[in-house]
């Protein structure tokens, strides 16, 4: 097809230049090949029409690139698949949509990033010119005579050495696994040391004496080697990191580069003994230097020798408010001595007395590699924070340090003694620890950000056997809190500097140097840069320049043998991945699914198959993955186009047998919108043709005689049939008369919609591409009432709403659940029973269970009649009852009885009254080891059965309707103490807004509609051979939960007040269901319930834990029971209520004014309440409430909201240990009153007491040995409610001491021996030994392969 420009310069075929009806694709592209292109969008809006080649040609067009040195792929998929480069189909047939945004990535072709055209746009050379005059546009070039589109991204100012690939730079990049950028900067500067990149050359790994996995020598050989010879833009760092013994949470710790510098130093000095290499750290990183201290009287020095491995530089001293400002000043400042006079004064050995002395550092050997940190993390005591120090500090590129070796003369005393890092020795150097101290909790900022600062005059000293050559500059970029990492390093192969950013190398210039020296905006306070996030140099590394030592990187050609054999190795591997990799591409990956013949259910699995593969290979290769062979032959297989959400056959493949599935699909792609079935035909039946276009339809076959819904025919139509047509093509499938048939469609949930129109056409109607249809053909009078007045309609209605539900009964003793179940029938189709026991038993039980039948019935005649008479007509009566008749025998079929009597419905919720007393000799405890059914459950379940309760019943709004009157169930154990309260909260109208249950009675007067419930008997096996007692409950989820407990009644034994609904969710956690009025719409097919005995709650109730707090006891939360706690109720109503479960269940005698409720939040005990609180009103409660209650003493001293109850705890520290809890009532919160009753206690005087407030969860424990220093002790504040104690409720925990009594002198084996007591003491109560608020992971390089676990360990 001839292309021609259009007039937006864009391809287009020429017999479609002109028509601008035509669709057109909008492609926005991302450029991911570097770091500084990745926030850059490529966008050309282009004819539907365009091929996927000429589109790669657009995309290099646009943005410079030589057209087949890159890949274009889909943006929205993890497992991004380039598309096919040399693809002829059309834009729209590979996938892209027209008139929407479609988003594709550009990426490196086979790990190379892409060439850079030489065109009019401008080209660099690789001489290191100006950039400025590189400059080129990143997006569509400028077009001649026209306005630019907004749409188009252009980057006039982006630089052309940022874009430099790797085959320009020479250099390959190193992955961040996570957050290893400290590591990859590291690995990098390391390999740019020729000396120390040579020296790991010439070390033979010796594959018999150690594994190559854990040989962290080797693995860095392997690194090095693939950073030097390989064709890849970026490799990984996994299996250097291996070899250190980490995990893959290591990649999610950042470090100080600086410590990890030092922890692989010393790991590979220890796997390289007894080898060539042994000494080489210390050969090319260590230095000398002199610790002296020289008396000022007699001129006695002493002093030694230590050695380090770098030298830490103090950025601001402390408590100075400038900075040093070059790397020089702090060096001087490094060697500059101090004084030692007054109290500090030295004992001279010479002169056998304390003397003035100078103290200091000298340098006596300097390293031939330079190491200098810039201690740039600090600490601010006053917010107690890490900071950051972004002061400005200059560093030549050339360092003479002839000047700071062997100095004598000091001016001025420094008032910081600095030490050194890597020593030997005992008291040797060592860097502060708070640079060490490096957060990883929070966000890491992986961009650069190079600050515009203003550059001062670089001033170089003269040449000397002392100069160090500056080549490598690791910058961190970012705050305390965190960061990220990179690396500025020197080439000594050009002398040209490249940015080494983990994955991304790029050239740079002397002006990115003098970028990172730092310099923070605003004041000079300080800590002014507390928490600025700037970029700076943190690490430098210098080299001496000295031309009989300075080494030249080995060339490939004269690489050791090993390392020649590694090379090949490594370049094999690399070969083979790329051949796989290619696999992948031309590999389609499509969800196949399978009707399976024998399982009978629909497998789903994931199709690989080459692009090139034919369907009849693709076939043959989904018949093995879905295990048919012997099932069925191959020749009854065939592939189909499937839409699985719609559960519709798009189209099949006739005839296309041999022809490549990457035509088929529509090209290799991550995604697809549609999937394929392997369908399976019989071998007497012939496939039949699936053709585009055609709508699947799925038609149930209804049976109004026998209220059954038929398994669906699958019927294919086309959506411009009338309905006419419609029903003959459903005649042919299913033999139905089409004159009387009546079609139903389910459009959606609870939409149907009779088709009766003859001429309308299935579009019209709102068929779509996967349809379901009833259809019922009789000769019945229903088809002559209203759709909605019919059966047909009551009949789908139901089928819609209906779940089915497992529900688990409770424990019973052997042949009740038969008993119970046989009795609704009264007849002599007692055989129909639960479990299928015959016969009855004549005792005292079974009469009183018949008068009890008898009461029932009358009520529910009673409820019936009501009901009958407000049915609107005789059909809709007919339905609801064949709707119900179910329910009187589980095992009943649903044509046994059509027409039911007023006898029979009213007898479907009687039970058997004598099944339900073996069930009250236990508590819901023992039934089902839960402990959320207290002994008042069992004490109305023992006592709300009696004759006289059932029988004085009938006085309430509703008699047994629901079995026991509400009222009846709960006045007895009331009565005694809350008579005159009964009416605010057992009657109140309003919901409480709580999970608390509806009056049952209230619902069931005004509950007048029948809906559909019917069982079977189910046997769940719990595997001890006796499956447990279950029913399968076919219900309408518009039921209410009052309803369907009501419809239990028969098969729990107990009426609905007496058990309680719990919902199973995942991992067999239950949920109480407790609000009547709601439906069961929440619930789904094959959701689990378990029935638990024991008394429901009402309206106004809540479940309430109650905890005994013990304030000095190990573990001071201990549960005791759970009772019932209901709105209106008074606090001393409810202790009244809890004093005789406490004492039946607890075996607590208690009085009720020597003990208190008060709030439970977690473990911290909180208000106390007060006898005269109202729950609900003075009192949130809520759900599952928990709550504390105390043992007193003595009397209640609460008596006012006003007052505050704290918890006091006298520390000793002269006897090392903490005196019991006391509790302090404060009639304010005044600081001095809370200081006059603790002198009063305990004796301190006033002036002496100092108190602290605890941390942490209560008992605020806190170890013995950090107590006396760790808390805030005496804090200027004269109210307790704020800052910072904010001591407002009830509970707090105060410390106090003696500020005249000293601490107990502890020698060293006794300090540790209460260090051990106490980690065991706080291990146990769950505490912490040490307070952090944020724990770090230490860095550690493991030789033996990885850590070892402690069974301690979190």
């Amino acid at each position: 097809m001839e292309m021609v420009p259009s007039e937006e310069k864009q391809l287009v075929p020429k017999e479609i230049e002109s028509a601008a009806e035509e669709p057109r694709v909008l492609c926005i592209v991302q450029d991911t090949t570097n770091a500084k292109t990745v926030n850059e969008r490529l966008t050309l809006n282009l004819p539907a029409s365009t091929t996927v080649n000429k589109l790669y040609e657009d995309v290099a067009h646009k943005a410079g690139y030589v057209n087949g040195t890159f890949c274009l792929a889909w943006a929205n998929a993890a497992d991004v698949a380039p598309l096919d480069q040399a693809g002829e189909m059309s834009l729209v047939l590979s996938g892209f949509e027209a008139g929407k945004k479609n988003f594709l990535q550009l990426t490196d072709k086979d790990g190379e990033q892409p060439q850079i055209a030489s065109d009019e746009s401008g080209t660099a050379d690789s001489s290191g010119l100006d950039d400025s005059s590189q400059d080129r546009f990143i997006g569509p070039l400028p077009r001649d005579g026209t306005v630019g589109c907004s749409s188009d991204y252009s980057s006039p100012s982006y630089s052309y050495s940022s874009i430099l690939n790797k085959s320009e730079t020479g250099y390959v990049g190193l992955v961040n696994q996570a957050m290893t950028c400290y590591l990859n900067s590291l690995l990098q500067t390391l390999f740019m040391t020729p000396e120390f990149r040579n020296a790991l050359y010439n070390w033979e790994f010796e594959e018999s004496e150690e594994d190559p996995v854990t040989s962290i020598p080797y693995q860095l050989q392997r690194l090095f080697v693939l950073l030097q010879t390989s064709k890849k833009r970026a490799i990984e760092t996994t299996d250097v990191t291996r070899s250190f013994g980490w995990d893959s949470s290591e990649a999610w710790q950042q470090h100080d580069v600086q410590e990890l510098c030092r922890v692989m130093f010393d790991a590979l000095e220890q796997k390289w003994k007894q080898t060539e290499q042994a000494d080489l750290i210390n050969q090319l990183y260590q230095g000398k230097l002199k610790d002296y201290v020289r008396c000022l009287e007699c001129g006695y020095e002493s002093w030694r020798i230590d050695t380090y491995l770098d030298i830490p530089l103090v950025i601001r001293p402390f408590g100075a408010s400038q900075a040093f400002g070059s790397v020089e000043e702090a060096l001087q400042a490094f060697i500059q001595p101090e004084t030692l006079d007054g109290p500090n004064q030295y004992f001279c050995e010479r002169c056998k007395k304390k003397c003035d002395a100078r103290k200091g550092l000298r340098f006596l050997h300097f390293p031939y590699l330079l190491t200098l940190q810039l201690k740039r993390f600090d600490f601010d005591y006053t917010t107690m924070h890490r900071i950051k120090l972004n002061d400005r500090m200059t560093f030549p590129e050339e360092l003479d340090m002839s000047p700071f070796i062997d100095v004598e003369d000091e001016k001025s005393p420094q008032t910081e003694s600095c030490t050194d890092s890597g020593a030997e020795n005992e008291g040797s150097c060592h860097s502060d620890q708070m640079s060490n101290d490096f957060s990883t909790d929070d966000a890491v900022d992986e961009g650069i950000c190079l600050d515009n600062t203003s550059t001062a005059e670089r001033v170089l000293k003269p040449k000397s056997s002392l100069t160090f050559e500056l080549f490598s500059v690791m910058v961190h970029s970012g705050s305390a809190a965190g960061g990220h990492y990179y690396a500025c390093i020197k080439s000594f192969s050009d002398s040209q500097w490249y940015s080494f950013n983990d994955q991304h190398v790029s050239k740079i210039t002397q002006d990115d140097i003098r970028k990172t020296y730092g310099g923070s905006s605003g004041s000079r306070g300080y800590y002014s840069s507390a928490f600025a996030s700037s970029t700076n140099a943190y690490m430098l590394m210098y080299r001496l320049k000295d031309p009989s030592r300075n080494a030249k990187f080995l060339e490939v050609e004269d690489f050791p043998e090993h390392i020649k054999r590694l090379v090949q190795r490594e370049k094999e591997s690399e070969e083979q991945e790329k051949r796989q990799r290619e696999i992948e591409r031309n590999t389609c990956k499509i969800k196949l699914f399978c009707m399976h013949p024998v399982k009978l259910m629909m497998m789903e699995n994931k199709l690989e198959v080459h692009k090139d593969k034919t369907l009849r290979e693709a076939t043959e290769m989904s018949y093995k993955l879905m295990d048919l062979d012997g099932v069925v032959p191959l020749d009854c297989c065939r592939l189909v186009k499937y839409d699985e959400f719609h559960e519709y056959l798009e189209r099949s493949y006739e005839g296309e047998e041999d022809m490549p599935m990457g035509l088929l699909l529509g090209g290799v792609k991550s995604s697809y919108m549609f999937d394929l079935l392997l369908e399976i035909r019989r071998p007497d039946q012939a496939f039949q043709p699936y053709k585009p276009g055609e709508v699947m339809v799925k038609v149930h076959v209804v049976d109004l005689k026998s209220e059954s819904i038929a398994a669906p025919v699958s019927v294919r139509a086309y959506l411009n049939q009338t309905i006419t047509e419609f029903k003959q093509l459903i005649a042919q499938a299913t033999g139905l008369c089409a004159e009387t048939m009546r079609v139903v469609l389910e459009r959606c949930y609870n939409d149907l919609r009779l088709l009766n129109v003859p001429n309308k056409t299935l579009k019209a109607e709102g068929f779509f591409r996967s349809n379901k249809v009833f259809v019922e053909s009789s000769d019945s009078t229903d088809h002559q009432v209203a759709f909605t007045d019919s059966v047909l309609w009551k009949l789908l209605d139901r089928h819609g709403n209906t779940i089915r539900l497992f529900v688990s009964l409770p424990e019973q003793s052997p042949g009740s659940l038969a008993n119970r179940t046989s009795c609704p029938k009264a007849s002599a189709d007692s055989e129909d029973s639960f479990d299928g026991a015959k016969g009855s038993r004549k005792s005292v039980e079974a009469i009183l269970e018949e008068s009890t039948e008898k009461l029932k019935n009358l009520s529910l005649q009673q409820q019936q009649q009501q009901q009958q008479s407000s049915s609107t007509s005789d059909s809709q009566k007919s339905s609801e009852h064949s709707d119900f008749e179910h329910i009187e025998s589980p095992a009943q079929e649903p044509d046994a009885v059509l027409q039911p009597s007023q006898t029979e419905n009213s007898t479907r919720v009687a039970s058997d009254t004598d099944n339900q007393f073996p069930s009250e000799e236990r508590s819901d405890s023992d039934v089902n080891n839960d402990r959320s059914t207290s002994s008042v459950d069992s004490d109305i379940l023992s006592s709300s059965h009696s004759s006289d309760t059932l029988c004085n019943a009938d006085s309430g709004p509703l008699p047994l309707a629901n079995g026991l009157d509400s009222h009846s169930i709960t006045s007895s154990r009331r009565s005694k103490a809350h008579e005159g309260k009964k009416e605010t909260w057992d009657t109140a109208e309003e919901d409480s807004g709580t999970d608390s249950e509806y009056d049952e009675n209230g619902k069931s007067k005004a509950d007048a509609q029948y809906l559909y419930f019917k069982t079977e008997p189910y046997s769940q096996d719990d595997g001890s051979g006796e499956g447990q007692k279950s029913l399968l409950v076919h219900v309408d989820k518009r039921i209410t939960l009052a309803a369907f407990k009501q419809n239990l009644e028969p098969f729990v034994g107990v009426p609905s007040t007496q058990f309680k609904v719990f919902r199973v969710y995942a991992n067999n956690q239950e949920f109480e269901s407790v609000r009547l009025n709601e439906t069961l719409s929440s619930f789904s097919d094959d959701n689990k319930i378990t029935i638990r005995l024991g008394r429901a709650l009402k309206k106004g109730e809540y479940r309430v834990k109650v905890y005994q707090l013990l304030v000095n006891d190990p573990e001071p939360c201990k549960f005791l029971l759970d009772t019932v706690f209901a709105k209106g109720m008074t606090v001393r109503q409810s202790k009244e209520e809890l004093l005789p479960q406490l004492k039946d269940q607890c075996k607590l005698d208690l009085s009720i004014d020597r003990f208190r409720l008060r709030k439970k939040t977690w473990k911290n005990p909180g208000t106390v309440f007060l006898d005269y609180h109202v729950y609900e009103e003075d009192i949130n409660i809520s759900s599952n409430w928990e709550v504390f209650l105390e043992v007193l003493e003595e009397p209640e001293r609460m008596k006012s909201m006003s007052q505050l109850a704290v918890l006091s705890r006298r520390w000793c520290p002269a006897q090392m240990k903490l005196e019991a809890f006391r509790e302090v009532v404060l009639e304010s919160s005044s600081v001095e009153e809370l200081k006059e009753k603790l002198s009063e206690m305990s004796g301190i005087a006033l002036e002496n007491l100092e108190f602290a407030k605890g941390r942490g969860t209560f008992p605020c424990d806190i170890s013995v040995l950090e107590i006396h220093q760790d808390l805030d002790w005496n804090p200027k504040v004269s109210t307790l409610n704020v800052w910072p104690l904010y001591i407002c409720d009830d509970g707090a925990v105060i410390f106090y001491r003696d500020s005249t009594e000293d601490l107990m002198d502890l020698s060293e084996e006794e300090r540790n021996e209460l260090m051990k007591k106490e980690s065991s003491r706080l291990l146990k109560t769950g505490h912490r030994v040490s307070y952090s608020p944020r724990k770090e992971k230490a860095l550690k390089i493991y030789l033996d392969g990885g850590p070892t676990k402690d069974p301690g360990q979190d």
